[in-house]
């Protein structure tokens, strides 16, 4: 029985198209309880996008929990060692936004069994048809954990250090890895492999020989073989255009191994589709099997058209104040300028169709969601934003104005009290101070408020504060001091990541533009000084 476009929605549609796809591929359907125990998902927290999980008391007192994740279910009921097992699914997860729990739709596949490299293909083929029947025009990208694992393994380092360098390396923040890099005195050559490996963006054959520079190891050789062989099959299917391989992507390891990858399409902000190999995860429950599939996330697709998209027009977001000023004098020195943002005026949106951009002014805490949402392409932020709210952006540049300090401070002659105490900390930043004090094995208490924190220390609210700290004027007006120096801040350029994705060539050229002046900028600054 066929059924009307009339009568079904949109994601409706999406759904038995992506059914009958994968059921003409040979897969089955499964069907799953919307409700597991809560034991299965508090024991592989780290497999999930969200630490957060919705739970209730069963019938029978056992804690339970609405599904946050369709594959541990999956996993945890197919039976090991039965042959090669290809299922798909459209099943609704429970999941936290970071404010609220939502029902989300995924629809997706798994392959368990023996995991070949033409099933690999076949998987990816699957991955590239999906996101064609959500939009022509579509990005697959392709990384391999093999290569990113076997360049962390040739230096020894702690866990912590490896966490801080992957994030950077998903983050494309090539000036902070370098700092990390300095900071535990790798070696430079690892640094810039590092480097190299977070900037590389194209298809196979691009990038291949800067690959085959910095295979290092028994890992990246086997890597870089396996990403040779998908990309004969790929190109053996004549599917390779719209695919290429971003080292930016990356899973946690201690589930993933092998090939991973994201499906972005156009004018939709954040991935579309997620999917990887995860053999490590059934070793976890003590199978043999290897694994690989992926989802479709239907409540990120955005089916409305967004009147901001213009072919050729960058979308740059602009903290309001000194800061975006000088920002704004950055591009506009590099050839990026829109004289009408120079006359009086209320507005805040500017378009200059000669250089391709458009400006708009936002409150400096916002950027960073205009840009994470879509609606910039890329804007410049404060890096105690992005730390604070770690939103899903890539860093791109360091631009080295803005610099302030994130500190601690305390009135003049106070006294730490010993560990034992509760240190009472007031602050506009609790994500920066509890991470801080969490590293020290402190007990704190955190006071969030959002302006005029150096009051809280004098009227006994807090014992310290952590706040930006600039020139330090106000702390002693206020008979305060730094007593510990938490991290240096400036502004950043960041970039959504889809729009990085679709507009690379043109984001690439500004930010090198954009990197030129601040060089420039920076000689002259040193010029002067020497003066």
């Amino acid at each position: 029985m066929e059924f009307s476009k009339d009568i079904l929605r949109y994601e409706e549609q999406v759904i038995f198209k992506l059914r009958s796809l994968y059921k003409d591929f040979d897969y089955t359907p499964y069907r799953m309880s919307r409700f597991e125990e809560y034991e299965l998902y508090a024991a592989n927290k780290a497999f999930l996008p969200s630490g957060e999980i919705l739970t209730f008391t069963g019938a029978g007192g056992k804690l339970m929990a609405l599904r946050p994740d369709v594959t541990l279910s999956i996993v945890k009921y197919t039976k090991d060692d039965t042959g090669l097992t290809k299922l798909y699914y459209n099943e609704n997860v429970y999941r936290s936004d970071g404010v609220d729990f939502k029902e989300q739709m995924q629809v997706g596949l798994e392959c368990i069994g023996e995991i070949e490299v033409n099933l690999i293909g076949e998987v990816l083929l699957l991955a590239k048809l999906s996101l064609e029947t959500l939009n022509k025009n579509y990005r697959l990208d392709i990384s391999h954990m093999g290569f990113l694992g076997g360049l962390l393994k040739s230096e020894v380092m702690t866990s912590a250090q490896e966490k801080e360098i992957i994030n950077c390396v998903s983050e494309k923040n090539t000036s902070e890895l370098k700092v990390l890099c300095e900071l535990y005195d790798f070696p430079t050559e690892f640094t810039e492999n590092l480097v190299l490996l977070s900037t590389l963006y194209g298809n196979f054959k691009e990038i291949e020989s800067d690959l085959r520079k910095i295979s290092i190891n028994e890992d990246t050789d086997n890597a870089l073989l396996e990403l040779d062989e998908l990309n004969n099959i790929l190109y053996g299917l004549g599917i390779e255009k719209g695919i290429n391989i971003d080292f930016s992507i990356v899973n946690d390891i201690s589930y993933y191994n092998g090939i991973i990858f994201q499906g972005y399409i156009e004018n939709t902000p954040s991935r579309v589709l997620s999917g990887g190999r995860y053999d490590e995860l059934l070793r976890k429950f003590g199978k043999k099997s290897n694994a690989i599939g992926f989802a479709v996330y239907l409540d990120n697709i955005n089916i409305s058209n967004n009147e901001n998209t213009q072919a050729g027009i960058v979308n740059i977001a602009l903290p309001k104040g000194r800061l975006g000023e000088k920002a704004y004098a950055m591009f506009e020195a590099a050839g990026y300028g829109c004289p009408e943002i120079h006359e009086e005026s209320r507005k805040l949106v500017f378009e200059n169709h000669d250089t391709g951009v458009r400006y708009f002014w936002v409150k400096p805490s916002d950027v960073a969601k205009y840009v994470e949402r879509g609606a910039a392409d890329i804007g410049v932020v404060g890096k105690d934003i992005l730390m604070e709210y770690s939103p899903d952006v890539y860093e791109l540049l360091d631009l080295n104005i803005g610099k302030c300090s994130i500190c601690v401070a305390a009135e003049v002659g106070f006294v730490p009290a010993d560990n034992e105490k509760t240190l009472r900390i007031a602050t506009k930043f609790p994500n920066i101070a509890r991470k801080y004090y969490q590293k020290q094995g402190r007990e704190i208490d955190i006071i969030q408020l959002n302006g005029s924190i150096e009051l809280a220390p004098l009227l006994g609210l807090s014992d310290v504060i952590v706040d930006i700290i600039e020139t330090g004027k106000t702390l002693q007006e206020n008979k305060m001091a730094p007593i510990e120096a938490i991290v240096d801040i400036s502004a950043r350029l960041i970039s959504n990541k889809t729009s990085y994705k679709f507009n690379k060539m043109k984001i690439d050229e500004l930010c090198e533009k954009i990197a030129e002046i601040k060089v420039a900028q920076s000689a002259e600054r040193h010029g002067n000084r020497n003066d």
